[in-house]
Formats: C-alpha cells, structure tokens, sequence
C-alpha cells in the first residue's frame, strides 16, 4: 500500500470484528511505529496491554467498539512542560505511525480519548507525571466509515514575507 493511500484512507473504527490479531505481528507493527520522531531520542511511549477485568473497570460506553485488543499509550513524564509537550507530539506521531502499519494489514484502530479522565489513570495505574495519550481499541473492522470532508488546504496556508 502506498503511504498517501494509507494516509488518506485510514479511518478511526467505530465496531470491530471479534477476529483476533496475532500478538507477533501486533509487536512488530509497535516496533515499526517507534520510529517516530521524538526529541533528543526520548521515546517516551510505553504500551500497557488492557485485559477483560480492567476493560470492564473503565466501563467504555461503547466499549472500544468490542475491539479484540485493547491499549494504552502512554506519554512518560517529563521534568519541563516543553519536554512533556515534546513527549505529547512524539507519542502522537507512534499511534499514527501504529494506525497507519495496522491499516495496511487490515487492522483498524480507534483512538479513544478516554485516558484524559482521572479515574482511568488510577484504573490503569498510571504513573505521577505520565499521560495517556489514547487508549485505542484494535482488531479487524466491522465496517469502515465514509471519509468526512476536510477544509482545503488553501483555506489553511498563509505565506509570510
């Protein structure tokens, strides 16, 4: 798959088959995806893999559309608000590296943002200082959605002297 292909047609899935992933390629796609670039080689990412009990615990209202696996991305902490900043880009650019190398297999990804809440933090044992950037439910879609349309990119770009 070309990357503008990819990039263009990835969507955020709303329900998943019950199919599972295989683990193997699930960590070679992670291994893939942390090549994303990070300030001064930080890579602040880790993953914590979500099991059924801690599933039911962060009580998703959609229940991360039933997804086969689900995941944690967490930012680690940082000891300047622009260092924490940089770790916040760096672990957005591995999800989307993550979502884009899981799309081309025919995985799909839908990125939650329900880590923001404090008590998904206790849930999840999150460390003092750490973010969590996305809890993501992964697995093979149900059905992909319609591409929504996005403002021209014209309307977005000024030019300075």
């Amino acid at each position: 798959m070309e990357v503008m292909k990819a990039v263009v047609e990835r969507r955020n899935i709303k329900q998943f088959k019950p199919d599972p992933v295989d683990r193997d390629q699930l960590m070679e796609w992670l291994q893939a995806a942390s090549y994303a670039p990070n300030h001064r080689m930080a890579q602040p990412w880790e993953i914590v893999f979500i099991g059924p009990e801690t599933r039911a615990k962060l009580n998703h209202k959609a229940n991360f559309g039933d997804a086969p696996v689900v995941m944690a991305v967490l930012s680690k902490s940082a000891s300047t608000a622009i260092d924490r900043d940089e770790n916040l880009i760096a672990v957005s650019c591995f999800i989307q590296n993550f979502s884009l190398i899981a799309w081309e297999a025919g995985v799909g990804v839908r990125w939650t943002s329900i880590g923001w809440k404090p008590e998904t933090h206790e849930i999840l044992g999150v460390p003092e200082g750490y973010d969590v950037v996305g809890v993501l439910g992964v697995g093979y879609p149900a059905e992909v959605p319609q591409p929504k349309a996005r403002t021209p990119m014209v309307e977005k770009v000024k030019y300075l002297p």
